[in-house]
C-alpha cells in the first residue's frame, strides 16, 4: 500500500470518528452551552406532575422573589425553583444522603439525664477578718523602746512590742502604792475609811488602761512606780501593719500595729450577676492557684455577700480554707469552680440550636432525608449541652452539625414564619418590595448647556528657574533661555 493510500484511509477514519462523536455528544453539548438539562423535554412532565403540590416558585439567590409559575429570576436571571405546599407550611427540607455527607450533617438524640452547671470565677486570697487584731492605747505617751521593728514579722501572744512612758500611767501607779501603804498602816483603819477599797480601785484603773496583773504585782513588790511600761502582743500572728517608730508620741486610740493570723484564710470569688442564681451557701467549691499547679483545695461556700460591685456588676462568694503550711498568702489570685446540681432535664447539644432573632430552632430528623425546623425554649447551658424546657421530647433526633447550611436551605424553600421577626401587636404589615422589570427604560442624564459650564482656566507659561517670568504663550525665558513650561493660573 502506497503512502498516499494510507494517508487517505487515515483521513477517512478520522472524519468518521468526529462525525460519530458529534452525533453522540450533541445533546450534552447543547445542554452545556444553553444552560438547559439534558433531555429538557422531560422536565415539563415532572413539573406537571408536581403542579398541585407546588405553592410558588422562588430564586435560590433571592428568596424574596415569589412567582406563581416557572421562569427566571427578574433580578439575576437564574431559573426559579419550586416550593411545595408541605415545605411552605411545615418547613420541611429534604436532603439526600450524598448531599448530607458532602455538607457534613450529623445527628444526635435528645437525652434526659442529670445536669450540672459549673461556674468559673476569679478569686483572691484575703485575710480572715475574724482573726485581725489591732494594737492601740488608752493613754497618751512616748515610745521609749521598740521591740518589733519590721512589718511581716511573726509575733507570739504576749511577746513584747514596745515600752511606753505615760504620765497618766505613772500617776496611776503612785495612787496604787499610796492605797497599798494605807491598807497596811495600823493608824488608818479607823474613822470609817476603807483603804482596801481604794487599793482595789487603783488596781482596776491600771488594768483598764492596759497594764497586766503581773506588771501591777511587780510595781507593788518594788514599792516604786515604773517609769516605762512594756506592752505585749494581744494575739499570735504576723504584723501586717506598723504605724510606730521608737521615740514617737502616741495619742489615745491610735492604731500602732495590726496583727493577722494566717492559720485560716478567705478566698473571695467574683461571681457575675447572671450566675448568682446558681450560687448558695454550703455549695461545693474547688480552688486552684498558679502558685501550686496540679493541686486543688476543696471547701464550701461560707457566705455570699448581699450587695454587688456596681462597676464590675459582680458579687462575692467567700470560701474559707485552712492554711496550716502557710502556702496560701493574701493577695494571690485563684481560680474558683462552683458546681451547681440542676437536677434531671432534657438536654440537646448546643451546636444543634440555631438563633433566628427571638426564636431558637432545631432541625428534627424525620427520616428519609427530611428535616423539619422546630422552635424550642432553652434554659441553662453546661458542658456543651442546653437544657430544653419545651419543644422536644426524649428520643427525638436532631441535626448537630451542618445546621447553618440546613438553615440556609430552609430559609429559601420553607415557611417564612420561622425566619421573619415577629411584628409588634397592632402594627401594619411591612410593604412588599416592588422589583422593576429588566426592560424598564433607563433614565438619561441631560448634559448641562454650554453657557452653564464654567470656562476653562487659561494656561500660563513660566520658567522653572525663574517663577516670576510668566507668558500667555510658550517660548524661551528671557533670562536663562530655558523653555517655558505650562502652569495653570491660580
Amino acid at each position: 500500500m502506497s503512502p498516499q493510500q494510507r494517508s487517505a484511509i487515515i483521513s477517512a477514519l478520522t472524519v468518521t470518528a468526529l462525525a460519530v462523536t458529534v452525533a453522540v455528544l450533541h445533546g450534552p453539548l447543547v445542554a452545556w452551552f444553553t444552560g438547559q438539562p439534558v433531555g429538557g423535554h422531560q422536565t415539563a412532565p415532572v413539573t406537571a406532575n408536581l403542579g398541585p403540590l407546588i405553592d410558588h416558585y422562588t430564586c435560590s439567590m433571592h428568596p424574596s422573589v415569589s412567582e406563581p409559575g416557572p421562569g427566571t429570576c427578574p433580578i439575576c436571571g437564574m431559573n426559579l425553583v419550586p416550593v411545595t405546599k408541605e415545605q411552605q407550611e411545615q418547613g420541611i427540607v429534604t436532603i439526600d444522603e450524598p448531599r448530607r455527607q458532602l455538607i457534613g450533617v450529623r445527628v444526635a438524640p435528645v437525652i434526659e439525664g442529670p445536669m450540672r452547671r459549673t461556674v468559673r470565677a476569679v478569686g483572691r486570697v484575703a485575710y480572715d477578718e475574724s482573726s485581725l487584731t489591732d494594737v492601740s492605747l488608752k493613754v497618751r505617751g512616748w515610745v521609749t523602746k521598740l521591740y518589733v521593728r519590721e512589718t511581716g514579722q511573726h509575733v507570739a501572744r504576749g511577746q513584747p512590742l514596745f515600752a511606753l512612758y505615760s504620765p497618766e500611767l505613772y500617776n496611776a501607779e503612785q495612787d496604787l502604792l499610796l492605797a497599798t501603804q494605807a491598807a497596811t498602816g495600823a493608824g488608818l483603819s479607823q474613822s470609817g475609811s476603807h483603804p482596801e477599797g481604794l487599793g482595789a480601785a487603783a488596781r482596776q484603773r491600771l488594768q483598764l488602761l492596759g497594764v497586766t496583773e503581773e506588771q501591777i504585782d511587780q510595781v507593788v513588790r518594788k514599792n516604786a512606780p515604773s517609769e516605762s511600761i512594756t506592752f505585749g502582743s494581744p494575739a499570735a500572728g504576723f504584723v501586717i501593719e506598723k504605724n510606730v517608730v521608737e521615740g514617737a508620741s502616741i495619742d489615745t486610740g491610735a492604731r500602732l500595729f495590726r496583727i493577722a493570723s494566717l492559720d485560716k484564710v478567705w478566698v473571695e470569688a467574683d461571681v457575675y450577676e447572671q450566675d448568682l442564681a446558681n450560687i448558695r451557701v454550703g455549695q461545693r467549691a474547688e480552688v486552684t492557684l498558679d502558685y501550686s499547679p496540679g493541686r486543688s483545695y476543696e471547701a464550701n461556700v461560707a457566705y455570699v455577700y448581699p450587695y454587688l460591685d456596681t462597676t464590675a456588676r459582680t458579687d462575692r462568694a467567700r470560701i474559707e480554707l485552712a492554711n496550716p503550711s502557710l502556702d496560701l498568702r493574701p493577695g494571690m489570685l485563684a481560680t474558683v469552680e462552683l458546681s451547681a446540681d440542676l437536677g434531671t432535664a432534657l438536654q440537646v447539644p448546643a451546636s444543634a440550636v440555631v438563633y433566628t432573632g427571638p426564636r431558637r430552632l432545631v432541625f428534627v430528623d424525620l427520616g428519609q432525608g427530611r428535616l423539619r425546623p422546630r422552635e424550642v425554649e432553652v434554659g441553662a447551658e453546661s458542658g456543651g449541652m442546653y437544657e430544653v424546657r419545651s419543644g422536644l421530647q426524649a428520643g427525638d433526633v436532631v441535626a448537630t452539625s451542618g445546621v447553618f447550611l440546613i438553615a440556609a436551605e430552609a430559609r429559601i424553600r420553607t415557611a417564612a414564619k420561622y425566619w421573619e421577626p415577629e411584628a409588634p401587636v397592632g402594627s401594619a404589615p411591612l410593604p412588599t418590595p416592588i422589583i422593576p422589570p429588566p426592560s424598564a427604560p433607563t433614565p438619561t442624564v441631560r448634559a448641562a448647556p454650554l453657557a452653564e459650564r464654567p470656562a476653562p482656566a487659561p494656561t500660563i507659561y513660566t520658567c522653572p528657574m525663574h517663577p516670576d517670568v510668566q507668558s500667555p504663550s510658550p517660548g524661551k525665558c528671557p533670562r536663562c533661555g530655558m523653555d517655558l513650561v505650562p502652569r495653570n493660573a491660580r
